[in-house]
């Protein structure tokens, strides 16, 4: 099994998860249909089901052309949006530590609100589907969460196996680690990864995946509870003093910037 990495729109990834033995194909968050018909075609797969991290229409914009084109696929959502019919020929609702398989790949699914009450992150052996929630050195914005029901989503994510390999929504971490940078300015493990980034996109490489213990090291929302990050919040003028309330620092703060 193995990920493909399909860019979308302006700057949206959709991802096949791929089974190699049976050339078959899992899409997750299919914002358009046609570069993912393309993609399947020249590898010559079979899509098997649609999998969606939350309603958004940049990840679900995708499944009616698809299931136009190749017929009556399961579309799986978190139980939220299926009440609210918010994704599009929803056919399964999952809940939190719900069970996936994946051929013989045993997975879960994660709740994970905050992004939006319906959000959630599809986990499998070695790598995560984060949609809008985690992005790489960033977070999504709070469009109907809370900052203490943001921040336990990230806590989720955050104790997922430092190997775990993190597959986002979007194409933002550069803009992501130049605000980490205001954040902690003197950390050399920011510093080394945006010129990297800058390399890799530079060169036409998208920058997931990557690992849970790069954005530990990296990822401001992911280091509320680091002495550095808290003392930054502070020298902005917020009164925080839990976790949470240093992530709706953080959070504002990166509304703002640039």
């Amino acid at each position: 099994m193995h990920v493909e990495i399909i860019p979308a729109l302006t700057d949206n990834y959709v991802y096949l998860l791929v089974d190699d033995d049976h050339k078959e194909a899992i899409v997750i968050d299919p914002s358009d249909a046609a570069p993912v018909l393309a993609r399947l075609s020249a590898l010559r797969l079979k899509l098997t089901a649609i999998w969606c991290t939350h309603h958004h229409p940049d990840h679900v914009g995708g499944i009616d052309a698809l299931r136009a084109h190749l017929g009556d696929l399961p579309v799986w959502g978190s139980a939220h949006d299926f009440e609210q019919k918010r994704i599009p020929f929803q056919t399964r609702a999952l809940s939190d530590r719900d069970s996936v398989v994946a051929w013989n790949h045993e997975g879960r699914v994660m709740a994970v609100p905050g992004h939006t009450l319906g959000a959630i992150a599809y986990v499998l052996p070695g790598i995560v589907f984060t949609g809008d929630t985690l992005f790489l050195a960033g977070c999504g914005r709070m469009f109907e969460g809370t900052p203490p029901m943001f921040y336990a989503s990230l806590e989720k994510i955050r104790a997922l196996d430092d190997q775990t390999l993190i597959y986002p929504g979007h194409e933002y971490t550069l803009k992501n680690l130049e605000f980490a940078l205001t954040v902690e300015p003197s950390s050399v493990a920011v510093q080394e990864r945006l010129e990297r980034m800058r390399v890799q996109l530079d060169n036409g490489f998208p920058s997931p995946p990557a690992t849970l213990r790069d954005e530990k090291a990296t990822n401001p929302f992911l280091r509320v509870h680091h002495a550095d990050v808290v003392a930054r919040v502070r020298e902005w003028g917020e009164a925080s003093s839990t976790p949470a309330q240093v992530f709706g620092a953080l959070r504002a703060a990166k509304d703002k910037f640039r």
